[in-house]
């Protein structure tokens, strides 16, 4: 946005940040599926690593194309993400 010849300026809009145009970028890219979590793990390095949890009744259509989304999410952001599906709930006592 450019700055208002006034001296002041004013928000941005959310939808225009870079924090909502890459998780609008990511809904977008496994669109078929919904996501279902997120975590973002921080590495002894510093580096991060998103982790991005789809939905389980579409892992025999997504499953094959979980690097590929890897791959093209990293090429777009320059954010490093996996693609997982959430652990089978064992907590049917």
């Amino acid at each position: 946005m450019p700055v208002p010849a006034g001296g002041f300026s004013r928000a941005r809009p959310r939808s225009r940040t870079l924090t909502a145009v890459h998780a609008a970028l990511l809904e977008d890219l496994v669109y078929p599926t919904e996501i279902v979590g997120k975590r973002q793990r921080y590495r002894l390095d510093g580096s991060r690593l998103l982790k991005v949890f789809l939905d389980e009744k579409d892992r025999n259509t997504t499953e094959y194309k979980l690097d590929a989304f890897a791959g093209v999410y990293k090429k777009m952001t320059g954010k490093e993400v996996s693609f997982e599906f959430p652990p089978a709930s064992e907590s049917a006592n």
